[in-house]
């Protein structure tokens, strides 16, 4: 039974010691599940409606969940180190599968979430039908550093912190946790292209033109290191294309998970 993305119809599960909240949604039983990985400072809410769409117009079951320190999942009681990514895609994620009983998804990651989807297929040692990133990162451009100072800068002087606080059980301090690591000396050598060779599912990389977080360079690196990757540069398109272009992801996921399903 599909469950709402309403908070009434969340489910909460115990991973690698922690509460994470999740919502489920049903599809066709031939078909793979989609698994959602939200960006950095993301959770399911502000994934919107976009989730509930690919599965509707791709026919599959789905996956939304919030990690640690996100949405109505436990609050981060540490802060983050250089690895946090990979602790996410190779321990966090599969033990998750796992109790929820899904093999081989489509990993459908934004931001950090392409990060983690990438080194999951890479490196969990575990079958993945395929991934969609939008907007993921391997290595640490100027342009993000520049995007994410200019954010910390005007974090006192906007309301961006009650905007977190409507979806995050703890927005400041994952403001703080998320960003601290990112404009970190030890983070600014933080490259995960060598993963990149060692993926051998289809990957279908998206990017906005006017991303204000990374260059077009991002998804490049994946098509020159990877194989079977189709990509898609948007223009008019910032850092988030599922929610400035939806019409034109949402087409592009079905066209590409067809073509994976078989």
């Amino acid at each position: 039974m599909a469950e709402s993305p309403s908070p009434a119809g969340r489910a909460f599960i115990r991973v690698d010691g922690h509460q994470l909240e999740y919502v489920r949604f049903s599809g066709r039983p031939e078909r793979p599940t989609l698994v959602f990985l939200h960006e950095g400072l993301g959770c399911i809410d502000l994934w919107r409606d976009f989730p509930r769409r690919v599965a509707e117009v791709t026919g599959c079951p789905a996956l939304v969940y919030s990690r640690y320190g996100h949405g109505r999942s436990d609050v981060r009681q540490e802060p983050r180190d250089p690895a946090y990514l990979h602790h996410e895609a190779l321990v966090v994620l599969p033990e998750l599968l796992d109790a929820l009983h899904i093999r081989e998804p489509i990993l459908v990651g934004h931001s950090d979430g392409g990060s983690i989807a990438l080194l999951h297929a890479a490196y969990a040692g575990r079958p993945v039908g395929g991934l969609v990133v939008l907007a993921p990162h391997e290595f640490v451009e100027d342009a993000s550093l520049e995007g994410l100072g200019a954010v910390r800068q005007a974090w006192a002087g906007t309301d961006l912190a009650a905007r977190l606080g409507r979806y995050h059980r703890d927005g400041e301090g994952l403001f703080q946790s998320w960003s601290n690591i990112w404009l970190s000396p030890e983070f600014r050598q933080w490259n995960i292209e060598p993963c990149l060779a060692e993926i051998h599912c289809p990957i279908l990389a998206i990017q906005g033109v006017e991303d204000e977080y990374a260059t077009l360079r991002q998804i490049e690196v994946i098509a020159e290191e990877a194989r079977n990757v189709d990509l898609l540069a948007l223009d008019d398109c910032r850092h988030s294309p599922h929610l400035d272009q939806p019409e034109v992801v949402l087409a592009a996921i079905r066209r590409f998970v067809d073509r994976v399903a078989g």
